[in-house]
């Protein structure tokens, strides 16, 4: 099968500019773009006039809620969402049951994944056995080559003598070891926003920055004695953003990535009345945190000091969200909106270049988990096309995924995802027509 995908402006990732274009695959690899001549006769032609041409979006840290959780997610939902946000490849955490901690309890992940996934799903090995953060260290050396890394993501490895071993196997491996960065015993009872102004005013027991700091540099201590390649979770503070871009400056192998959310938002859009039952939709782990923390990260994103955009898709059941700030689970979805969100509200703003989204939401993913795929002569196709003009708003009612809590309802929008192709299948077209036979 030869396919011509004809006429888009194709992000040239490398210039950083568009390019008017076409991009020819045969058998879903890119062989040749440009003009309409250089490839012969396609057998299809694909029209993206118009349109936005990306490498399709990488995203290093969702959560797809199976085996275990289907009540929340599930992979074929869950994958349908991203291919609907313009993701082509996630990275999915290992909180699940059984967690991916040996090869056999993988191995029921991957069953899913083949059976179910309409993009490319990679899953994450456990850290330590039942995926605790603490005791014994799983087996990297039998899973590093059937995983993306290693996490244990929803806990943080609790002592330095763990999070040492850790880091060395995962070297010896070959792998990249994924942290979330959370020391529990700094964090008050019952807390479940940042402990700043917000939390004081409504006398909240908060979750202090130093809980999130604090295993960031004591791993990067751990980090530049391994030599792991190391990289952390959805960074939320400020003091974090500083650890880091210390920590780089030094010579330590160490990305990073924060969220949507923590860019566009702060505690100071937290509802008034946190007992209200549609609060939960602004409740995640790390919390919103201030306004100081929100222009902190930016300006890590705009510097480099922060590599990745990850949505950290946490999808719940409605009940589990609907007990306000204090009693909701944490997490919200987000895979479906992150690109129109940053896009609207930080690039068309002038607050942040799109090449510095695109190298966060494509480039850099790709590059530091070893992803491959992309719009390259040589790649398996993986594209995806937006309108840039589009006049649209959030609307959890039309989402994919079975999670509907966020905290954008209603928030305008200016892109809108048209097409996500991989290989010769499209997992997502919104395309009157998708293929014209020729």
């Amino acid at each position: 099968m030869r396919t011509r995908y004809a006429d888009g402006l194709v992000w040239d990732t490398t210039l950083g500019q568009f390019r008017q274009m076409d991009i020819f695959t045969e058998n879903g690899i890119v062989v040749a773009a440009g003009a309409a001549p250089l490839y012969g006769s396609p057998d299809r032609v694909i029209s993206l006039r118009g349109l936005a041409v990306f490498p399709g979006f990488a995203d290093v840290h969702v959560h797809l809620r199976e085996p275990g959780f289907s009540y929340k997610e599930t992979i074929a939902t869950g994958s349908r969402a991203c291919a609907a946000g313009g993701y082509t490849v996630v990275c999915a955490m290992p909180n699940l049951s059984p967690a991916p901690d040996t090869p056999a309890h993988l191995a029921a992940e991957e069953e899913l994944i083949r059976r179910d996934a309409v993009i490319r799903v990679l899953p994450y090995g456990a850290i330590t056995l039942g995926q605790r953060g603490e005791g014994e260290l799983t087996d990297m050396a039998a899973l590093a080559g059937r995983v993306c890394g290693f996490s244990d993501d929803g806990r943080g490895v609790k002592d330095a003598e763990t999070m040492r071993a850790a880091m060395v196997r995962c070297r010896g491996a070959d792998s990249i070891l994924s942290a979330h960065c959370e020391d529990l015993s700094l964090i008050p009872a019952g807390a479940g926003i940042h402990a700043g102004r917000y939390a004081a005013a409504h006398g909240l027991p908060g979750i202090p920055s130093a809980s999130e700091t604090a295993p960031i540099e004591r791993d990067i201590a751990l980090c530049r004695e391994t030599g792991c390649r190391y990289h952390v979770c959805h960074v939320s503070a400020k003091e974090s953003v500083a650890a880091i871009r210390a920590a780089k400056a030094a010579g330590v192998d160490i990305t990073c990535e924060t969220a949507p959310h923590y860019l566009l938002l702060c505690e100071d859009d937290l509802p008034e009345d946190p007992a209200a039952p549609d609060s939960g939709r602004f409740k995640m782990n790390p919390p919103l945190r201030g306004r100081e923390d929100r222009e902190a990260l930016l300006a890590g994103l705009l510097d480099g000091t922060i590599d990745c955009v990850a949505t950290d898709h946490a999808p719940h059941s409605a009940e589990e969200k609907s007990r306000g700030l204090t009693g909701s689970a944490m997490g919200i979805v987000g895979i479906e909106t992150a690109f129109p969100l940053l896009y609207t509200h930080l690039v068309e703003t002038g607050k942040l270049p799109l090449a510095r989204l695109i190298d966060a939401l494509c480039v850099r993913p790709r590059a530091r988990f070893r992803l491959g795929g992309g719009l390259r002569v040589g790649d398996r196709l993986e594209l995806t096309a937006f309108d840039l003009h589009a006049d649209t708003a959030v609307d959890p009612s039309a989402f994919r995924s079975m999670g509907h809590a966020t905290p954008f309802t209603g928030w305008p929008l200016h892109a809108a995802c048209k097409l996500t192709a991989l290989g010769e299948d499209f997992p997502f077209s919104a395309l009157p027509e998708a293929e014209e036979k020729r």
